[in-house]
C-alpha cells in the first residue's frame, strides 16, 4: 500500500515535471522526478515543486513588464479607474468575456463604436492591460499615427518587415479610426494592415464614426465595403451608448444648481 507522503508527493512530481517541460528541460522533467523517488527523497518534490512555483511567477512577472513597456498603453487606464457601473449590463458583460482573452486564439476583432467622450479608449485600452496581465501581447497606438508609420516604411520598401514587427503583437488596438481625414496613400496601407491580420491576428478599434460613413476613411465604396467586411466577419461589437463623461458632469452640475436654487435661504441670526 503506498503510503500518504508518496501519495502527496505524486501530485507534486506532476507539477515539477510540467514545469520543467515549461522551461524546456525535458531531459530534467523525465529523470529528476523517478530519480529522487529511487533514492527515497520524494520529502523533496513539494519544495523543489515551490522553487520551480516561485521561478514561473517571477518569469511571468517579467514578461508582464516587457509586454507593457512595448504596449504603449496609457498607464492609468485600466478597469480600476472605470466606472463600469454607467454602461448597460450587456456592454459590461461583453467587455468581462473579453478579459479571459479567448477571442485571440482565432483573430476576433473588437469594434468600440460610440459619441467622443463616451470611454471607448479608456475601456479597450483597461482591456489591453487586462490581457497583458495574462501574458498577451499588445500594441496600443492612435490610428493616424500608426498609418505614418507604415507610410514611412511604404515609401523606405520596409512595408512588410514592418508589418511582420506588428505580426508579433496578439491584438492591435487603432484608437480614434476616422478621427483625422485620410489620403488615398494613407487609406491604402491602413486597408493593407487590416488585409494581413485578417483571421490570424485581432485588431481592435476604437471610432466616432458609423460604418455608413466610413468612406471617409477608405475614400471609395469597394475598399470601404471589403474593409469592413474583414473587420466584422469575426467580430464582437461594443456600442458606447452612454452619455459623454463631459454631458454627464454638465447634467450633474446643473442638477446641483437647480437644487440649490429651490433651498430656502439661511435665516440669519438676530
Amino acid at each position: 500500500m503506498s503510503s500518504p507522503i508518496l501519495i502527496t508527493s505524486v501530485g507534486h512530481g506532476e507539477r515539477l515535471c510540467s514545469l520543467m517541460r515549461q522551461f524546456n528541460l525535458t531531459t530534467a522533467a523525465e529523470q529528476v522526478v523517478p530519480r529522487l523517488i529511487e533514492q527515497d527523497l520524494a520529502a523533496a518534490l513539494p519544495v523543489l515543486a515551490e522553487v520551480f512555483e516561485a521561478e514561473a511567477e517571477a518569469r511571468h512577472q517579467r514578461r508582464v513588464e516587457r509586454l507593457r513597456r512595448a504596449s504603449r498603453l496609457p498607464p492609468g487606464k485600466t478597469f480600476e479607474t472605470f466606472d463600469l457601473t454607467r454602461l448597460p449590463a450587456t456592454l459590461r458583460h461583453k467587455l468581462e468575456t473579453l478579459t479571459a482573452g479567448a477571442f485571440l486564439d482565432d483573430g476576433t476583432n473588437v469594434l468600440a463604436f460610440g459619441l467622443p467622450g463616451t470611454g471607448k479608449s479608456h475601456a479597450l485600452a483597461a482591456l489591453g492591460h487586462r490581457l497583458i496581465q495574462l501574458g498577451r501581447s499588445v500594441l496600443f497606438v492612435p490610428t493616424f499615427e500608426l498609418v505614418q508609420d507604415l507610410l514611412a516604411a511604404k515609401r523606405d520598401l520596409e512595408l512588410p518587415r514592418q508589418l511582420r514587427k506588428l505580426d508579433n503583437f496578439d491584438l492591435v488596438v487603432l484608437d480614434d479610426i476616422g478621427y483625422v481625414q485620410q489620403s488615398q496613400e494613407e487609406a491604402e496601407v491602413l486597408f493593407t494592415l487590416l488585409a494581413e491580420r485578417y483571421e490570424r491576428r485581432s485588431v481592435a478599434l476604437t471610432s466616432n464614426l458609423v460604418f455608413s460613413e466610413w468612406d471617409r476613411i477608405f475614400k471609395n465604396k469597394m475598399a470601404t465595403s471589403a474593409a469592413i467586411d474583414r473587420l466584422v466577419h469575426h467580430s464582437t461589437i461594443l456600442e458606447f451608448d452612454v452619455d459623454s463623461y463631459r454631458t454627464k458632469g454638465a447634467k450633474r452640475r446643473k442638477t446641483e444648481e437647480s437644487d440649490d436654487d429651490q433651498r430656502p435661504p439661511r435665516s440669519r441670526a438676530g
